[in-house]
C-alpha cells in the first residue's frame, strides 16, 4: 500500500488506518455496542497483514479498554505500526467521561496510556477535544513537554477549529489534526482544512463513513435495531430528516462502487482522500470480514465524472 507524508513528522502512512472506538465494547457513555475481544484482535491483525500501517485508538475508547485490545493485537509483531492515542476525556469511579486538559491530568493520563499499551514511546499523543476551552494551552504545553521528555514522538489535536489552533501554535508545532469528514459532514471543507495544508498540519479524518451510514450496508431497519449501548441511537447521521437524504447517498455510492466491484463504504472513504489536506481516513472494523471489505478505498481512483456526480447528487 502506498504512503503519504504525515504533515511535519518523519511519519509516512497509509491512506487508511484502523480505527479502534469500537473495539472498547459497549460498557461506557459512547461504545458502540458489544464487541468481543478477539474479534477485535482478528480485525487489526488482518489489517496490518493487509498493508495498514497505524492504529489509531484513544484512552476513553471503552474506558482504556480499547489500548489493552490493540496492545495484546500487536503482541509479537516484528514490525509494528504506529499506535497513535488521546487523552483529555477522563472518567471517574462511576464511569462517567469528564473533560480535563490539565497538565497534572494530561501527565497522569500519558502514563496510564504507556502501560495499557505496552510501549516505552507513544508514536502520536493527541488531545481528544478542546473541553474545557480555557484549559488547551495548558494542555499543549504538557504535551511539548512530554515529546522533549521521550515519551512522545509527535503531537496533535483532534476536534480543534482555526481559532484554537492558532492559540497552540506558539507553544509548539502541531503535527497533526483529526476531524469528522465524510459525504455527510462536509463542515471542516472551508475553513479547517486549508489552514491544515497551509501550516503543513497532517490530517486523518474520522467517521469518513459517516458512523457507518454510507457503508452500503444500513437500513431503517437496522437503524431501528441498534442496541441500547450504541451511541449512534442518539446521533443525528440517523435521525429524520437527515436519515432519509443519507441513505440516498449510501445508494447513490453503491451505484458507483458497481463500476469498480467495489463497496460503497470503499467509495465513501475514496472520496475523502481527494481533499489535498487529507493525509489519511480512519477506518474502523468489528472483524477481519469487516476489514477486507473496505481496503480497497486505498487503491480506488474515483474520475472527474464520479466525482461531479457525487457532488450534484449531495448538493440537492
Amino acid at each position: 500500500m502506498k504512503t503519504r507524508q504525515f504533515g511535519n513528522t518523519d511519519m509516512h502512512i497509509t491512506p487508511i488506518g484502523f480505527g479502534s472506538w469500537a473495539a472498547g465494547g459497549g460498557d461506557w457513555q459512547f461504545g458502540w455496542g458489544d464487541q468481543d475481544d478477539q474479534e477485535s484482535i482478528h480485525a487489526i491483525r488482518k489489517a496490518i497483514d493487509l498493508g495498514m500501517n497505524w492504529i489509531d485508538t484513544a484512552a476513553v475508547y471503552g474506558l482504556g479498554h480499547s489500548e489493552e485490545v490493540v496492545a495484546e493485537a500487536v503482541k509479537g509483531m516484528p514490525n509494528k505500526p504506529w499506535i497513535f492515542t488521546k487523552c483529555a476525556m477522563t472518567w471517574d469511579e462511576s464511569r462517567i467521561v469528564v473533560p480535563k486538559i490539565t497538565a497534572e491530568s494530561v501527565r497522569k493520563e500519558c502514563e496510564a496510556s504507556l502501560k495499557r499499551l505496552k510501549v516505552d514511546v507513544i508514536d502520536l499523543y493527541q488531545i481528544h477535544w478542546p473541553n474545557p476551552d480555557e484549559e488547551i494551552e495548558e494542555g499543549w504545553e504538557t504535551l511539548v513537554r512530554l515529546k522533549e521528555e521521550g515519551k512522545i514522538r509527535w503531537i496533535g489535536v483532534s476536534n480543534f477549529n482555526v481559532a484554537q489552533l492558532k492559540r497552540i501554535m506558539p507553544y509548539g508545532p502541531v503535527s497533526s489534526l483529526q476531524p469528522p469528514y465524510s459525504l455527510v459532514n462536509r463542515a471542516v471543507e472551508d475553513e479547517i482544512l486549508p489552514f491544515c495544508k497551509e501550516n503543513n498540519i497532517g490530517v486523518i479524518v474520522y467517521s469518513p463513513m459517516g458512523a457507518g451510514i454510507l457503508t452500503g450496508k444500513m437500513t431503517r431497519a437496522r437503524v431501528a435495531s441498534f442496541p441500547h449501548n450504541d451511541w449512534r441511537r442518539k446521533s443525528s447521521y440517523f435521525q429524520e430528516p437527515a436519515l432519509t437524504k443519507n441513505l440516498a447517498i449510501q445508494d447513490k455510492l453503491k451505484e458507483i462502487g458497481m463500476r469498480y466491484s467495489c463497496s460503497a463504504a470503499e467509495v465513501a472513504i475514496a472520496w475523502t482522500l481527494l481533499n489535498p489536506a487529507v493525509t489519511g481516513a480512519i477506518v474502523g472494523g468489528r472483524s477481519a470480514v469487516q476489514v477486507e471489505g473496505i481496503m480497497g478505498a486505498a487503491e480506488l481512483q474515483l474520475t472527474a465524472d464520479d466525482i461531479r456526480e457525487i457532488k450534484e447528487f449531495v448538493s440537492q
